[in-house]
């Protein structure tokens, strides 16, 4: 058994422990998904699983939706979802497989949102993750822009929301207040506070105690570094201390 996070199991009985399109697509694979040491899913339950195998699965579907996969979005994927090198065919045989399939991506982004109704951060870590490695190429295509917006409808998130989280991975209106999803009517206390909330919300030491998979880890990471590069130019703007 390996001791990384992706090791050899039986693709069917983990597919039906997750159910759904991703069950049949972890099925699929047969044998190269998820297990700890200890060859338990995570240590607990599937919803990790569904995290990580959603995530692969949308990346794989939006590669499709452009028609392109380009080696600076394939950088940026392995970026988000990490394994060591011995584990990858894994990965790459679950999104080869997703990009393949007949299921559309809204099966797939609709199980994420069900089984995450409850964790809206943890949808708005799978957006993020598409984000990253849908601008990895220099720009946001009008398929991939349209694709992410269609999964994050799915996810029940709306405009406003949705350019919160698109203004912290390319430039809008070059408008910081759009990262902090802030009015620039907030008087400086109300700011302050606005932040410290997102900082306390977003940072990664929170999804490392709720024992998260590191994609969600890596995400988180990267979400608070624009939370705080938003901040900082807003704060010098204003000449805040």
């Amino acid at each position: 058994m390996s001791n990384g996070l992706w090791g050899k199991i039986g693709g069917a009985g983990l597919g039906l422990a997750v159910g759904g399109p991703l069950g049949a697509l972890i099925g699929a694979v047969a044998g190269h998904f998820l297990v700890d040491r200890e060859g338990s899913l995570f240590g607990r339950t599937p919803r990790e699983v569904v995290f990580t195998t959603g995530l692969v699965a949308l990346a794989a579907k939006m590669a499709k939706s452009d028609g392109v996969v380009t080696p600076s979005e394939v950088a940026a994927f392995e970026e988000v979802v990490r394994v060591p090198e011995d584990e990858r065919p894994g990965v790459t045989r679950l999104f080869d497989l997703a990009k393949s399939t007949t299921s559309g991506f809204e099966a797939y982004a609709q199980q994420i949102a069900d089984t995450f109704h409850d964790e809206p951060g943890l949808l708005e870590d799978v957006l993020d993750g598409l984000f990253h490695i849908a601008k990895a190429d220099g720009a946001l295509h009008d398929k991939e822009a349209q694709y992410l917006r269609a999964v994050a409808g799915i996810f029940g998130f709306d405009a406003a929301r949705f350019t919160c989280i698109a203004a912290r991975h390319i430039r809008l209106a070059d408008d910081p207040y759009e990262v902090l999803g802030a009015a620039r009517t907030l008087s400086d206390a109300q700011l302050k506070a606005r932040y410290r909330s997102l900082v306390a919300e977003n940072h990664p030491d929170k999804a490392v105690a709720r024992g998260l998979p590191p994609a969600a880890v890596a995400i988180a990471t990267r979400r608070l570094a624009a939370i705080n590069a938003a901040y900082d130019r807003i704060a010098a703007e204003r000449g805040l201390t």
